[in-house]
């Protein structure tokens, strides 16, 4: 009788182990529209195990500060990249711009660095507008006209007191080339009107 029972209860844990260890170690399942032949589960430890590697986040260098050992980087540490600050050799980074869209480039004002220009669109439209980001505030101005054209690749003069740009506003094709003083966004104005949209300028 108790030979019986014991074997019963080895016969239930045969039984059992394998739909607990699949319960433990659950496998990805290739999605409805693709067709796996020939492959074998694949556990999903394994997926966790090379997370690691997948979910790298380079950081690439936007700029560097025009008088102190400081510099910018554009890095991920959430779903996009965005502009952070770093104060010293091998020191930890803090993260300056907070959006849901990307921002990629930043470029210091040359003279002392109290402000950078950087650009971003909205929603993945394309449409990029500049804005000026003041360190002692932690504040974004926008700098152009919102969202009715592109913009980008600024380029600041020598005496930091202006920058070049691109933009299509005068007819949303041609990307002319305009000159504005970041702490006066009023005194944008036109310097070259172009044909095509390959134009930028490249350095004063």
């Amino acid at each position: 009788m108790l030979r019986s029972f014991t074997l019963a209860a080895i016969a239930v844990l045969a039984i059992a182990l394998p739909s607990l260890h699949a319960q433990q170690t659950p496998t990805i399942a290739p999605t409805d529209n693709l067709v796996a032949q020939g492959i074998p589960p694949i556990p999903g430890a394994l997926a966790d195990d090379v997370q690691r590697y997948t979910e790298a986040r380079p950081a690439q260098l936007a700029d560097w500060h025009p008088v102190r050992r400081e510099l910018l980087i554009a890095t991920r540490f959430g779903n996009t990249s965005q502009i952070h600050y770093v104060k010293a050799p091998l020191g930890a980074r803090t993260q300056l711009t907070f959006f849901n869209e990307p921002v990629t480039q930043a470029r210091f004002e040359p003279t002392d660095g109290r402000y950078f220009v950087f650009a971003r669109d909205v929603g993945g439209n394309e449409f990029a507008q500049l804005y000026r980001f003041d360190l002692a505030t932690g504040r974004s101005t926008l700098l152009t006209d919102g969202g009715r054209s592109q913009n980008g690749a600024p380029r600041w003069n020598r005496k930091g007191d202006r920058f070049a740009y691109a933009s299509t506003r005068r007819n949303g094709a041609d990307r002319d080339v305009y000159v504005m003083n970041a702490l006066e966004p009023k005194s944008d104005r036109s310097v070259m009107q172009v044909t095509g949209g390959g134009w930028q300028p490249l350095d004063w």
